[in-house]
């Protein structure tokens, strides 16, 4: 056993009767979920209606609810939830486990939140697209009686035409059959482009141009000239125009055009840097989160919100 393996090993002893101790030892235990049951009614339909609701609630409400009243029901241990705090704080250790390098449980960890992502998004696919935008269309009848009750439209035809491309496209998954996919799917691809093309000539292209015609000197009738407003568009200008002839390769760069396309790089990579840091600074809110869930949801060592005992 090698060092670096050793540590991981000491580490994960460590960590594992710490838990332990926590769970069976603590006074308070840890990672416990407690709820708070809402009863719900609707009056809305032809009869009245009522069911549970069960809200997220807090340790301290918990025993503020059993200390007054020992047999109340309101305020309970929620034993689903606790797993969930579990699987959840488990999975991340198992994700942060590869920066030891990689194992079977960051495999584990990352088959799942793949597969399930996927069947999440199918599941949620089908209820709000193919249910009410293409089956409520063709049988509207027919969904409005056990899918969508509220569902107020007619019956269009024209909704084959995609019920006929969707079954085209399944006959990729038949090795005889793929050529059929084909052509679903050039149209969607062509189709998606040209939208898209618009979309960015509008939104990108055009909103570069017109946000780079600004004025040079500017002059408000509060203060007079704005010296300020006036550096920041001279250099906003600049940096467009040098970027852009960075890019312009029908020209040897050199001379003027040389300088103005390496004062470009500087621009291009001021802002490359920028992106580069606001991307880092993203994931490392990400990682904070992450460790504040594992240090108070999880293990209850730390009580940020005040909301335990």
């Amino acid at each position: 056993m090698n060092r670096e393996t050793l540590i991981s090993v000491s580490l994960l002893a460590v960590g594992a009767i710490f838990i332990i101790g926590r769970v069976f030892f603590s006074e308070h235990g840890m990672s416990k979920a407690y709820v708070r049951a809402v009863e719900v009614r609707s009056s809305g339909t032809a009869e009245d209606l009522s069911w549970t609701k069960y809200e997220n609630s807090t340790q301290r409400k918990f025993h503020e609810a059993v200390t007054k009243d020992p047999d109340q029901n309101d305020y309970q241990f929620s034993l689903s939830r606790t797993l969930g705090t579990w699987v959840a704080a488990l999975f991340t250790l198992f994700i942060l486990s590869f920066l030891y390098k990689d194992n079977p449980l960051y495999k584990i960890a990352e088959s799942v939140v793949v597969g399930v992502s996927a069947a999440y998004w199918m599941v949620v696919g089908f209820w709000t697209t193919i249910v009410p935008n293409l089956l409520g269309k063709l049988s509207p009848g027919w969904i409005k009686s056990w899918a969508m009750p509220g569902l107020e439209t007619e019956a269009e035809l024209l909704y084959l035409v995609p019920l006929v491309m969707g079954v085209m496209l399944l006959w990729r998954l038949a090795p005889q059959g793929t050529w059929i996919s084909r052509w679903p799917l050039a149209f969607i691809i062509g189709t998606t482009a040209g939208i898209r093309l618009i979309g960015f000539l509008h939104a990108d292209f055009l909103g570069q141009i017109r946000n780079t015609i600004m004025s040079l000197i500017v002059i408000t009738p509060e203060t007079g000239f704005d010296l300020w407003e006036s550096v920041k568009n001279i250099i906003i200008v600049i940096g467009v125009l040098s970027s852009i002839v960075y890019f312009f390769f029908s020209i040897e760069h050199k001379g003027y055009v040389g300088k103005t396309a390496k004062l470009g790089i500087w621009f291009l990579m001021i802002t490359f840097g920028a992106a580069f840091g606001y991307t880092v600074m993203g994931r490392i809110a990400l990682l904070a989160i992450r460790i504040e869930f594992l240090l108070n949801d999880w293990l209850w060592l730390i009580d940020p919100s005040n909301i335990r005992i």
